[in-house]
């Protein structure tokens, strides 16, 4: 016990002694030692390099997940060493409605398979970004996070003590200077500047020792940067996989997309018919039924059909599926095998199609008659 108390007291007496230096310092009343120039510019780095490195995990994690509610609920998990709940995230919720959507309208028609098949893709884009997310968080953020939270935390320690050490030596050259200033025929007096030489070689001794290892971690940073360097390639080429799978995902669900001129390409690219319905004030791409006749001319008939003037009737394969108009005209599914036949009177880019007990009229252009 005797030896916890003096330890507290003699504890109390060096905070009392560095407090009043500091307030000497700030008042001007006392001498400060100054860090050499190397190991200000080490310090400062290292708080440039803290903050920024706190700024680029911050603006990361907004990037890989934009919901404030989801990143403070994930943080609260974390903090509590609990596993987050696994939940679709956009993409993949996207393409699950419209997988959903297709389903109720039918896989048989344009729309519905054409619905199915966006929702395929959205999800292999939801995929696609989970691995990113991952990938992101465990060779980007990770590294940055242990910075922060070791490195980082152990310079500021070590930092501390360095001020306290610095206080400790001003403190011990303030009381060798009182100590000079009195009378010198005093022994007393020469007693107390000798025990003050020694306390300030002391002071002096510790103050370079934890400078010393206050620069060696410091100049740590160096590394740090040349690791976080290696991260941000990390994240860069992860970054590069996903945008590439997205874009070979669109690329390919266009070609896809391709196989319904109809429903889902422009008037200029796809085989219109030369009357009938459209989608009137559009200038894209779209999905819809045409309903007006196309700004360009016609495409020339499909290989094989020629002239639709003919007597009686013949078989006609189905190039494209088209959904009808109007109740005068016939929905077709690609591939199907029709009757037609023409009418006289009747447009030249149509003919009248027959399938069982179903008429109607029929584009031309999405017909390639059979011998």
């Amino acid at each position: 016990m005797d030896f916890n108390v003096k330890r507290l007291a003699a504890d109390a007496g060096t905070f009392f002694s560095r407090a009043v230096q500091y307030t000497e310092e700030k008042l001007g009343q006392a001498e400060k030692t100054e860090l050499d120039a190397h190991l200000e510019n080490l310090l400062t780095r290292a708080e440039c390099t803290k903050h920024w490195t706190e700024k680029i995990m911050k603006q990361t994690e907004v990037l890989l997940q934009p919901n404030p509610n989801v990143r403070i609920e994930e943080f609260l998990y974390e903090k509590l060493e609990k596993k987050a709940p696994s939940r679709m995230n956009n993409h993949e919720q996207l393409g699950q409605t419209m997988e959903d959507s297709g389903s109720e309208f039918g896989p048989g028609t344009a729309y519905g398979n054409a619905l199915i098949k966006c929702g395929e893709t959205q999800k292999h884009i939801g995929s696609a970004e989970r691995e990113f997310i991952q990938s992101s968080a465990i060779n980007f953020l990770t590294p940055f996070k242990n910075f922060l939270e070791g490195d980082f935390k152990t310079i500021l320690k070590e930092r501390k003590l360095l001020q306290n050490k610095r206080l400790d030596l001003d403190a011990a050259k303030t009381r060798l200077k009182k100590a000079r200033m009195a009378d010198a025929r005093v022994a007393t007096c020469v007693d107390e500047a000798t025990r003050a030489e020694q306390e300030l070689r002391m002071t002096q001794s510790e103050f370079d020792r934890q400078a010393e290892i206050t620069r060696l971690l410091l100049e740590g940073v160096s590394s740090t940067h040349a690791h976080h360097l290696r991260c941000l390639n990390d994240f860069v080429e992860a970054q590069t996989t996903y945008y590439a799978q997205c874009y070979q995902y669109m690329v390919d669900l266009q070609k896809q997309l391709g196989s319904f001129p109809t429903t889902f390409t422009s008037a200029s690219s796809a085989p219109q018919p030369a009357s009938g319905g459209g989608c009137s004030g559009t200038t894209s791409p779209s999905i819809c039924v045409p309903t007006v006749q196309a700004s360009l001319p016609p495409p020339a008939p499909a290989s094989g059909l020629g002239s639709p003037s003919f007597s009686g009737t013949r078989r006609a394969r189905v190039l494209y599926d088209y959904d009808a108009a109007g109740s005068s005209e016939l929905s077709l599914l690609a591939d199907e095998v029709i009757t037609v036949r023409s009418v006289p009177g009747m447009d030249s880019d149509w003919l009248m199609g027959e399938r069982g007990n179903q008429k109607g009229k029929v584009p031309i252009t999405y017909l390639e008659l059979l011998n």
